[in-house]
């Protein structure tokens, strides 16, 4: 065990985000807001020192780790198994489209992790591809981290997929995993372990710079 505190970092303010519409694997583009929130939260985050600085391959990700890299000097790795949540039919569309054609659907798939929308991904089905990225991350650093050093992993991803990843990384039941809220934009959660236990344990959530 190497890797002792993980940022799991929402990406900044999307078009798709302001308009409420579902994104999934949609590729949006930054709003002048979610480059403000970027610009504000990165040296915040640079003060956790954190030591590899991994993204998904969405533009909104990928530009919201830009910015982080460029305050601590780290190169950003790319993943695509940080992606959000593939939404199938539903991406593109606003919460009352989807409800108008499928009353109560909303409402399942955010209550039952195992629920996936028509052509798309469930929330288990989120976890169990990006799970290895921490696994192979903490492989990764078993060398550097030997002598006891904290050494810290930065994701930038999405609230989906950060939701059911810190459930998980908890060790919640599955039918829990909806008591994990959604992040604001360019907001993160903080999960940290001892040196002497493999567990994971909640440090914070909701992060970030105070409006």
């Amino acid at each position: 065990m190497s890797l002792r505190r993980l940022v799991l970092l929402r990406h900044g303010e999307t078009d798709y985000n302001v308009e409420a519409r579902m994104q999934g694997h949609l590729d949006s583009h930054l709003t002048e807001a979610g480059f403000t929130q970027i610009k504000q939260a990165a040296p915040l985050l640079a003060r956790l020192q954190p030591d590899r600085l991994l993204s998904s391959d969405l533009r909104r990700a990928t530009v919201t780790a830009d910015e982080v890299a460029a305050v601590t000097g780290l190169p950003v790795k790319i993943d695509p198994r940080l992606r959000e949540t593939h939404l199938g039919s539903w991406q593109g569309c606003t919460s009352a489209e989807i409800e108008r054609e499928r009353p109560g659907a909303i409402a399942e798939w955010r209550s039952d992790p195992t629920w996936a929308p028509p052509g798309g991904e469930s929330r288990v089905d989120v976890v169990e591809r990006s799970m290895p990225v921490i696994t192979e991350l903490d492989e990764e650093l078993a060398d550097i981290g030997a002598n006891g050093d904290r050494l810290t992993g930065l994701l930038c991803a999405h609230g989906g997929l950060i939701a059911g990843l810190t459930a998980a990384l908890l060790e919640l039941p599955v039918p829990s995993w909806p008591s994990i809220g959604g992040l604001g934009n360019c907001r993160w959660a903080v999960l940290t372990r001892r040196l002497t236990s493999p567990r994971w344990r909640l440090s914070g959530y909701n992060v970030g710079v105070t409006e």
